[in-house]
């Protein structure tokens, strides 16, 4: 990779972990809790067109969740399942199957941080607290998934992103 593309990297990458930060941030009333629709999380979908993306989408899960009411624990975990879930859909070949990775990793694995971190949860708690999470994803990955789908082929849009895999992926 030359210098030019290496910068030209790390500035898109800054990008993306700034817009999911202030989509964070601006959406905090959405973003955080059990029943949480971070809508920043449809951003994840990037990594389906290039899988660099994931240093960024990372990095600006892990400065919002600087401001979860969960504290280090979703610091450490939240951006786990971020990480998780990106690399997965780096390697997938339909949109709808990237959708679904943010829904599966974060409902497991915010689902038991929850879960953990709440005095007195019985195990039946966890698939509560697994499946609001989940929910919140699957909302927000929806409109990821209307997004990515109306504007994916476009040429200029793969242009702007700088598409590296999935030119011409299957819906």
């Amino acid at each position: 990779m030359s210098e030019k593309q290496l910068i030209r990297t790390m500035v898109r990458n800054a990008v993306v972990a700034a817009l999911y930060f202030a989509l964070t941030i601006a959406l905090s009333p959405l973003s955080y809790g059990a029943i949480q629709v971070r809508i920043a999380e449809l951003l994840m979908l990037l990594c389906f067109f290039r899988k660099d993306y994931i240093f960024g989408l990372t990095l600006g899960c892990l400065l919002a969740n600087v401001f979860s009411s969960l504290g280090p624990f979703d610091m450490l975990f939240g951006t786990l399942a971020t990480f998780l879930a990106c690399g997965t859909i780096c390697f997938c070949r339909q949109l709808v199957l990237a959708a679904f990775m943010p829904v599966i990793f974060n409902g497991l694995i915010v689902g038991a941080e929850i879960y953990f971190l709440t005095d007195g949860a019985t195990w039946q708690h966890f698939f509560i607290f697994a499946g609001e999470v989940a929910l919140g994803e699957l909302i927000a990955l929806t409109v990821g998934y209307i997004i990515f789908m109306i504007f994916g082929k476009k040429v200029y849009f793969q242009n702007l992103i700088g598409t590296s895999q999935n030119f011409n992926f299957k819906f």
